[in-house]
């Protein structure tokens, strides 16, 4: 019992510490969405952003629920899109575009710059990731238009305080705190579900059926453990190892560039799926179709980075030793 309980509290602080982190860049956030609401802006705030929605066949105004994600993290994106829905709720396609858009490009400024510390050019990091989030979505797009394929309602189970966006400004705090407290609970509960993969070696099976995948689309063995790694618990644990290894030398720059435009479309299939179908997310894109995308899609860039001069290589790609 006394192991358990340690474990519980270890857990809580881990969910507090990162609960902290993540509060301080959306409570901003909030505030400043809240203000554009009150002064009708959100709809020009969102209008250079419908023509792009409009292809994928989202609303207008999840283009900011796209642009706050690719500043800041999944978790502001749902607190903003969870002011939107209200009124006008997502299907389960839709919510499935989206959370590709989300999951595929998210946290630029943190994790190109992982990238770059490592050796990858941040620029080019940054352009593909948007890219492939937009092909994909795209593709996801006119997947469940032809065949008509989750067309109903999505099933949001993450709920949000009904009174957060209406009423009073004191109103709308209280149901922003209850807002943020369900964050804190989902972050406690999806660190309780990695201990959880882990001790039962769920993390590990993940690992070996992956790692011949690798190798498969070109990622050489010494990098493949490592993104492994990423591909399972996130950018920032395989970014923060192909950090050290770059450094030690241990790493070519061609595997450093490989690994981590691989984990910049395809990271965290765990955790971040897990939020992603909260909001009415289908395993069939959020999962599914991300991973064979970013397969199909590293094995093409392989290709071609093997063909182009090594100049151009230096210049674009990856930096100097």
């Amino acid at each position: 019992m006394t192991r358990i309980l340690n474990e519980l509290g270890r857990m809580l602080r881990e969910a507090a510490l990162a609960s902290y982190e993540l509060f301080k860049v959306m409570i901003p956030v909030l505030i400043l969405v809240k203000v554009l609401q009150e002064f009708g802006l959100i709809k020009y705030l969102a209008w250079p952003l419908e023509p792009v929605m409009g292809v994928l066949g989202l609303p207008a105004e999840m283009g900011l629920v796209w642009a706050t994600t690719l500043i800041n993290n999944i978790y502001t994106g749902m607190i903003v899109l969870a002011s939107f829905t209200g009124d006008a709720p997502l299907t389960g396609a839709q919510a499935t575009v989206l959370g590709v858009l989300m999951l595929v490009a998210h946290g630029l400024p943190i994790e190109t710059a992982i990238a770059d510390r490592s050796g990858a050019r941040f620029l080019f990091q940054c352009c593909v990731r948007m890219a492939g989030a937009f092909v994909l979505a795209w593709l996801l797009h006119l997947i469940y238009s032809a065949t008509g394929t989750l067309s109903g309602p999505a099933p949001m189970l993450f709920q949000t305080d009904a009174s957060a966006g209406t009423g009073s400004i004191a109103a709308w705090a209280l149901g922003q705190v209850r807002n943020l407290a369900s964050i804190f609970c989902i972050i406690f509960t999806l660190i309780a579900i990695m201990r959880v993969l882990g001790a039962i070696g769920a993390i590990a099976l993940m690992n070996r059926c992956l790692r011949p995948v690798l190798d498969l689309i070109g990622i050489g063995p010494k990098a493949s453990a490592i993104t492994v790694i990423g591909l399972t618990m996130g950018l920032s644990y395989g970014g923060g190892l192909i950090i050290n290894e770059a450094r030690n030398g241990k790493l070519s720059r061609e595997d450093v560039f490989y690994s981590l435009t691989f984990m910049g479309l395809c990271h965290s299939l765990i955790e971040d799926t897990l939020l992603i179908v909260l909001i009415g997310g289908h395993l069939s894109g959020v999962l599914w179709g991300r991973l064979i995308f970013a397969m199909l899609a590293m094995a093409a860039i392989v290709r071609i980075v093997r063909r182009m001069p090594e100049r151009a290589r230096t210049a674009c790609l990856w930096a100097e030793k």
